[in-house]
């Protein structure tokens, strides 16, 4: 075009070569500057002080380095940060280009120093003399640097004479270009701009070692990567458990041993790719999900991880991917999809943080520029950059915290890239989730970054628009792991025309280049039907021959010869501070950064830590009543070491919420080091620095308040050794918990070994079972417990100088003819003749513990916590990302589709290409043109018996007000409008505008605030069964995931449709509505959760199908059925709402931005602006002429012949504009003639159809289609399906209970009848009890997953009741939670004493066990159901359980209980009467016989024998005596077992009174889950009730 001139892009060296200017060039054009203009938003990508591709040439004379900026302004920095050239020329341009219009970064590598003039001079002419394919003109070659790429050419201007500005005018400046309704920028503002930049990335930076010695620009040859997997899997159940074993053999025999083992077979994920991204060059990575795009980027950013074999060749600036990762990790980082921050940090804690761990040394900063300086300066200036100055004190945020919002949150991410300087970035699909203006900025953002800090950036995006394609250099589309083209973006289009495609009037070009790839959305040219390439392999050979591919492989050859210079200046710039560039701070400088960033992240969520502590000091102060002003006296003695073992688990046991953090801050711990912040063992080190101080607090708080109500000694030494033990011993069961955490993958795999520790902690800590009552094969686990060697400290430094005096029941014997000498005390470490123990020797006696351990213990302690800290971090080094894959398709056994079946058997060996993320790509790859031609037919038959729509829905004058910050807001304001069948109605507006409200407003759904207004169907007031009768597709795909796709529609048709169709008929309906979906292949296909299972295109099909299963009456309501979907998936939704449409439905949707083409697909439109108002609603018109030319003829801008109209009337009313000051269209609508004909036709159409006969399902007034007993089947059926479906909730709940079941019987194997083996039955049923928090905390989650998809969709949808959801939520444990408590039972009744209890008490404690599991599943269940979230109802769990457990008369036997809990709180706790039960039948009628040791011994009243002195005392007390063999009496203070149970109130003849009690409590459970279900539910209708009988008695 004229004024044009040749660019590189349009020859074969896309990047092309600056050009050095005559030093006369310099000289004339040093005066003079040239003013241009862009209408970009972001001024950014069109300057840059770049660095690498600066041109510099050494002045012979005065050796002043100059630099080629990428603009076409001639400026002169006084600190010498660039001087830029510009020249005028004529560019030639080819077809392909001019329809963007935009010109290619030119870019070179810093050799190119080296190189003189008229070097570069020879190779640009050449370059230059080039002409493109289809028209050349003659142009003069001057000498010039080519402007970046921006979105449209730059018209040439008057000059103008730059101004002086002030920094803030610029930033106001840079500010209001985010709207693009602002005026064009002026050059000032450019130059501006420049020398800002020039601060982070200008002339003075690049002179530091570190910018010369920089591996920018990569080169990939015959890149091919493999990887384990198959694309589908069958579903795992229950059965399979017992089933596997044959399964498998009969695989052996069949199939041979690698289809048994069933190992995956390792596949071409991508294959034989070759390309290069020079510095300052950008790479649009465009592919359908699962087609290979995150393969590639993450090899391309040298992350390998989880992949079988990566072969072919990466070089990063000529350096090879192994050396680069061993030596040079900090340049080259990978960003994952999802924005990882640490949500309670506030935004400039989180990027000051980055720039610590990476502010380079002396030798790489500014001359006196000071460590601190460079962290303000670079933050300053980022901020301002990517407009996040505004959020620098307000939190990152997530999901659950509020913060900034997300295109705020990306912009976060892009300034943490920017800090790193890397020379390599890949971004992955990190637009998702951003509404099109904000995925634009963020676009922008990165091009502005490679600009300016020559980074070679590749990025896949979903979706991607035409303003947002512009901005790249290069375009890489692949489809099953094939390279279907790599090659200049401008040439993209062309190439793909050129096989015969085409592309559809406005459609974006990355939408044209996906649609090829698949066969339902390809476009072909008439008579190229027969010509095209079909498969992903077609794709790839027609490439291979191409001069596309011939013009990449010299593009990478010519790359190549210029990274030979680069590698030379490189290696002459190199020193040993520059030879290695992983992390930029030594390991104690990042330990002190990490440190600072932890106690902020801490001190960030102040709220969680005030609860923690709050919590800590009401459960002290509940169990420092509960072991109140302990005596000190023998009946002491146990309670006391009772209370020391409390604090020491209580505190330790804390640590177990560690794991869930731990995991939680993993993926930003990877992130980080693949960032190369900081080592993870510095991490590691850091946290434990930050707990010192905050473990000291919670040991405090927790041991001062103890301490001083159970009245332990009051010495200062023993108080303040007891808390450094306590606090020692915590902080080792910190490290150990981290340990584990670093050193498994996953939470669950954690879980498993924590809960076997965790039993290993309790029991062989001494307490339970003391030393000598340990059997050999587990008793060496006592010198691997460091709490045994805490709990050894505590005791001692308690007992070691206590006398404890002998007191009733310990005295013995008693009576009126007892005397001291002749009487002894029944405590360990009693002697004969002595009423006073000591506690030393008590504590001898019973533990085998000594004072003289205690500092050599205390050295033990240090010994265990250094191990674990070394542990984690090892751990934590050796953490490696998640293996590289993503979807599987699972089917159910027997409706597999027959291909994918020969796949599963085979081990998927044959025809095995395809990429290990895509489980699923194949289901549509593998359609033929002819298959989908076909389906085309059959769903037009299948259309003409979708239910059809006849009903017309008006709404008038609709408000919507709620309270906010102490007055009201309205959120919507006088809305009017009308969906109607055939129409397919959008609605639209900005972010903010109201359009998810209104929806949820128009369909019944909101439950805060008043709604005012008019709404009627056919005219009349809204029937009861509107919202059954409705369809609503929610944003969020939300479904029960092991059920398949058929049987979630036969459950939406059996429960929704009415309850006159039959069964047959109503599931007949499903097999149409299957065949209309196209999900033939997939019905039997489980949903499974994101990630496993449907992808995102089937699982938005399944949940409108699941709307249309039953038979919408009224209408439909879609929420987004679009967002986050790729361009491919988005368009086959809308067409299939078209269809809908078009067969009778009327729909009303939502729609974020979409592209013209979607656009074109709606009838009409409902556009809001913010505050809820209506500026516009009516047809669209064809090509929407009817909405522009309304907006034209009230004042509007004309819409430009190529834009989209939907992106083009939201500029037009200012959406999303802070600066906008036109009309306000709200006020326009209401006075134009269209708002006028609206309220007629509305009218008109009220009249017409008032009379209209409903039929009988709207007209009719019950709530729900189905009667109570079908819902309550139905549902019951559905989660029996599903706990089938789920093998490891099912197998983790087995294991626990077979684990703990052995433990318990290998501990107290075979019990005999001493003292000590009463007391351990006792322990032994005790710890039965204790086994229930864990299997809580397993079922909880999964009640309330169950009850968030029956809340957030069944619920409102009028699908069943809240009584049949909580009727199946508790019946489908009861059978599980019955054969775990018989396998429980099996594994440890029969080990401990069973085998000599046969009969009764056998059959009797079955029972007991029996009652104790339905217990725990009612009790779990019931905290679950009055809890929020699974977060509060974990923190309930010990809560609860430490009332339960603490009263139950073991801990603290009945009779030392305060009187206070003794009156009330211990008959109102279960295990009291459970443990009584249990406890009376294995102890009763059994003889007790003491061991050495466990008598008292004493010396008889000379002239008695020891039976006649004692003899009265056991005749009431019990007990039995016997003569020593050295004349001593020894006396036993217990003859029977229900001798020892009366020490613990425990009655045999209870127990059936006993079995009641707990049945009662069994049901009181389940009656708060039924009534705390009603009242989430129907509460509001119960309050009504209420205020109902308030007025009736007033």
């Amino acid at each position: 075009m004229d004024g044009d001139k040749c660019t590189p892009a349009d020859t074969d060296i896309p990047g092309g070569f600056p050009e050095t200017p005559p030093s006369t060039s310099i000289q004339q054009s040093a005066t003079a500057t040239t003013n241009t203009t862009t209408p970009r938003e972001f001024p950014l990508a069109t300057n840059s002080a770049s660095f690498i591709s600066a041109t510099r040439s050494q002045d012979m004379n005065g050796g002043m380095l100059s630099s080629t900026q990428h603009t076409g302004v001639n400026n002169s920095y006084p600190d010498g940060a660039a001087t830029a050239f510009t020249a005028e020329g004529s560019r030639s341009s080819d077809t392909i280009a001019s329809s963007s219009k935009r010109t290619a970064t030119a870019t070179a590598s810093p050799a190119q120093a080296t190189i003189d003039s008229g070097a570069q001079k020879s190779i640009a002419q050449s370059t230059l003399g080039e002409s493109s394919s289809d028209e050349s003109e003659e142009t003069e070659v001057e000498p010039r640097f080519e402007p970046i790429r921006s979105t449209a050419e730059q018209p040439e201007l008057e000059h103008k004479h730059s101004i002086a500005r002030t920094e803030d005018d610029l930033f106001r400046a840079i500010s209001r270009r985010r709207s693009t309704a602002s005026g064009a920028e002026s050059q000032e503002e450019h130059d501006e701009i420049e020398r800002l930049m020039s601060r982070m990335f200008g002339q003075a930076r690049q002179q530091s070692e570190e910018e010369k010695t920089r591996h920018a620009g990569v080169i990939f040859r015959n890149l091919t990567v493999k990887g384990i997997g198959l694309g589908a899997s069958l579903q795992p159940t229950v059965g399979d458990i017992s089933i596997g074993l044959p399964r498998f053999l009969n695989n052996l025999l069949t199939q041979g041993p690698k289809a048994a083992t069933g190992k995956p077979p390792v596949r071409e994920l991508i294959s034989d790719f070759n390309g290069c991204v020079r510095p300052g060059e950008m790479l649009l990575v465009l592919g359908r999900p699962g087609s290979g795009c995150t393969t590639f980027l993450k090899t391309f950013c040298n992350q390998r991880e989880g992949f079988q074999a990566v072969e072919g060749s990466v070089t990063y600036g000529g350096t090879d991917a192994e050396h680069m990762a061993k030596n040079f990790r900090g340049e080259i980082i990978y960003n994952p999809e999802d924005d990882l921050h640490y949500a309670t940090l506030s935004v400039k804690n989180t990027l000051t943080f980055a720039l610590r761990t990476r502010t380079p040394g002396k030798e790489s900063r500014m001359e006196g520029e000071s460590r601190n300086d460079y962290v303000r300066e670079f933050l300053r200036v980022a901020a301002k950059l990517l407009w996040i100055e505004h959020t620098m004190d307000t939190k990152v945020g997530n999901e659950y915290i509020r913060g900034v919002s997300g295109g705020e949150r990306k912009r976060v991410s892009i300034a943490e890239a920017l800090i790193t300087r890397a020379s390599v970035q890949g971004w992955d699909n990190s637009s998702k989730g951003l509404d099109a203006s904000t995925a634009i900025e963020y676009v922008q953002s990165l091009r502005a970054l490679t600009n300016m800090a020559q980074v070679s950036t590749a990025v896949s995006l979903y979706q991607a628009g035409e303003s947002l394609y512009n901005l790249v250099d290069k375009v890489l589309l692949i489809d099953n792991g094939q390279c279907l083209y790599y090659g200049p973006s401008d040439r993209a289009k062309q190439y793909f025309l050129d096989l015969g495609f085409d592309c559809p009037e406005r459609w974006t070009t990355a939408d044209f280049l996906t649609s090829v790839t698949d066969p339902h959305e390809r476009s072909v040219r008439p008579g190229w039907e027969n010509r095209i390439p079909r498969s992903a392999q077609d794709f790839a050979d027609v490439y291979r021959k191409s001069d596309a591919y011939r013009r990449n492989l010299e593009d990478i050859n010519e790359y190549e010869a210029q990274v030979e210079d680069q590698q030379r200046f490189r290696a002459e710039n190199t020193s040993k501070k520059t030879e290695k560039k992983n992390y930029t701070i030594p390991f104690y400088q990042q330990v002190m950064v990490l440190t600072k960033r932890q106690a902020l992240v801490m001190l960030g969520d102040k709220a969680s830590l005030i609860g923690k502590w709050g919590g800590i000091v009401f459960q002290g102060l509940i169990v420092g009543s509960l072991f109140y002003n302990l005596p000190d006296t023998a009946a002491g003695a146990f309670t006391r070491g009772g209370v020391l073992f409390f604090i020491l688990l209580f505190n330790a046991l804390l640590a177990l919420a560690e794991q869930t953090a731990a995991f939680e801050s993993k993926p930003i711990l990877l992130k980080h080091k693949n960032f190369s912040f900081y080592r993870p063992s510095a991490y590691t080190l850091a946290q434990t620095v930050v707990d010192i101080p905050l473990i000291l607090i919670q040991v405090l708080l927790f041991d001062i308040i103890i301490y001083w109500m159970a009245g332990l000694s009051a010495t200062p030494s023993q108080f303040f050794i007891s808390i450094l033990i306590l606090w020692l011993v915590t902080m080792t069961t910190y490290a150990f918990f981290r340990a584990i955490s670093a050193m498994f993958k996953t939470l669950d795999d954690a879980t498993k070994v924590t809960g076997v520790a965790v039993q290993i902690l309790i029991v062989y800590t001494g307490y339970l079972i003391p030393p000598s009552s340990m059997h050999p094969w587990f008793g060496w686990l006592r010198w691997i417990n460091w709490l045994q060697y805490g709990f050894e400290c505590l005791m001692s430094n308690e007992f070691y100088n206590l006398q404890l005096e002998c007191v009733p029941p310990f005295l013995v014997p008693q009576g009126p003819d007892a005397s001291p000498q002749y009487q002894s005390c029944t405590l360990a470490g009693s002697s004969p003749g002595s009423t006073v123990v000591s506690g030393a020797a008590y504590i001898e006696q019973s533990f085998s513990y000594t004072r003289t351990h205690l500092w050599r213990n205390f050295g033990f302690l240090w010994a265990f916590f250094g191990f674990f800290l070394v542990l984690s971090m090892i751990g934590m080094e050796t953490m490696k990302p998640n293996a590289g894959g993503g979807a599987v398709t699972v089917f159910k056994r027997g409706q597999v589709p027959k291909k994918v079946q020969q796949s599963i058997e085979t081990g998927g060996r044959k025809d095995n290409k395809g990429d290990v993320e895509s489980g699923n790509a194949g289901e549509k790859v593998t359609a033929s043109e002819e298959s989908s031609a076909a389906q085309e037919g059959g769903n037009g038959d299948a259309m003409q018996n979708v239910a059809k729509n006849e009903t017309v829905f008006t709404f008038q004058n609709v408000n919507y007000t709620i309270p906010f910050q102490g007055s009201e807001k309205k959120l919507l304001q006088n809305v009017q409008g009308f969906v109607r069948p055939g129409k397919l109605t959008a609605l639209m507006g900005a972010s903010g505008a109201g359009k998810t409200t209104l929806l949820n407003t128009l369909a019944q759904r909101i439950k805060t605030g008043v709604v005012t207004g008019d709404f009627l169907v056919d005219g009349r007031p809204l029937p009861k069964s509107f919202q059954r009768a409705t369809g609503f597709a929610e944003q969020l795909d939300i479904h029960e995931p092991t059920a398949t796709v058929r049987e979630a529609l036969q459950f939406s048709a059996l429960l929704r449709q009415p309850r006159e169709v039959p069964k047959k008929e109503k599931y007949a309906y499903c097999e149409t509505i299957i065949e209309l979906l196209e999900m033939q292949d997939i019905a039997g296909a489980t949903i499974g959760k994101v990630g496993e299972g449907l992808n995102p295109e089937q699982r938005k099909r399944l949940t409108i199908g699941v709307e249309l299963a039953s038979k919408p009456e009224l209408l439909m309501f879609l929420d987004e059925p679009t967002s986050g979907l790729d361009s491919g998936a988005a368009f086959n939704i809308v067409r299939f709402l078209r269809k809908l449409a078009d067969a009778g439905q009327a729909i009303l949707c939502t729609i974020h931005q979409p592209s013209a083409v979607l656009f074109e697909n709606f009838d009409e439109l409902l556009l809001l602006k913010s505050g809820g108002r209506v500026v516009y609603a009516g047809e669209l018109g064809k090509d929407s002429q009817t909405l522009i030319n309304y907006f034209e003829s009230n004042g509007g801008p004309k819409c430009p012949p190529h834009a989209n109209p939907a992106e083009w009337m939201l500029e037009v009313i200012g959406a999303g504009n802070p600066d906008y000051k036109g009309q306000d269209w709200g006020d326009a609508w209401l006075q134009s003639k269209n708002y006028q004909e609206q309220s007629k036709e509305m009218a008109r159409m009220i009249e017409k159809r008032r009379d209209v006969q409903h039929s009988k399902n709207v007209q009719d007034s019950r709530e729900y289609a189905m009667p109570l007993w079908t819902q309550t089947a139905a549902v019951v059926k559905r989660s029996f399906i599903a706990y089938w479906r789920s093998p490891n909730y099912i197998m983790g709940k087995m294991i626990l209970h077979i684990f703990t079941g052995l433990f318990n019987t290998f501990t107290f194997w075979r019990l005999g009848s001493a003292s000590i083996d009463m007391q351990s039955r006792l322990f032994s049923i005790f710890m039965v009890l204790t086994i229930s928090p864990p299997l809580i905390q397993q079922l909880q989650p999964v009640f309330l997953n169950s009850r968030n998809i029956f809340q957030s969709r069944e619920n409102n949808a009028k699908i069943y009741s809240w009584f049949a959801w909580t009727t199946a939520a508790v019946v489908v444990e009861i059978p599980y939670a019955i054969v775990a408590g018989a396998i429980f039972y099996n594994c440890w009744w029969w080990g401990i004493t069973g085998y000599q209890m046969l009969g009764f008490p056998s059959g009797f404690t079955f029972l007991c066990i029996i009652l104790f599991e339905l217990y725990y599943v009612g009790f779990g269940q019931a905290i679950a159901s009055f809890s929020p979230n699974e977060l509060l109802a974990s923190l309930f769990v010990p809560l609860f359980f430490l009332f339960v457990v603490s009263f139950c008369g073991i801990v603290v036997p009945a009779g030392q209980l305060p009187t206070f809990w003794r009156s009330w709180m211990y008959w109102l706790t279960p295990f009291h009467y459970l443990l009584e039960a249990m406890l009376a039948t294995a102890i009763h009628q059994q003889d007790v016989r003491c061991k050495s040791g466990e008598s008292a011994r004493f010396s008889p009243p000379p002239g008695q024998t020891c039976e006649s002195y004692v003899q009265s005392y056991v005749n009431q007390a019990g007990g039995y005596v016997e003569t020593g063999t050295d004349g001593l009496c020894e006396f036993c203070q217990y003859a029977t077992g229900d001798e020892f149970g009366r020490q613990f109130t425990v009655e045999y003849g209870h127990i059936w009174r006993d079995f009641g009690i707990v049945c009662a409590f069994i049901v009181f459970n389940y009656f708060i889950v039924y009534f705390s279900t009603y009242l989430r539910f129907r509460g509001s209708s119960l309050s009504q009730l209420l205020t109902k009988m308030k007025q009736n008695r007033e």
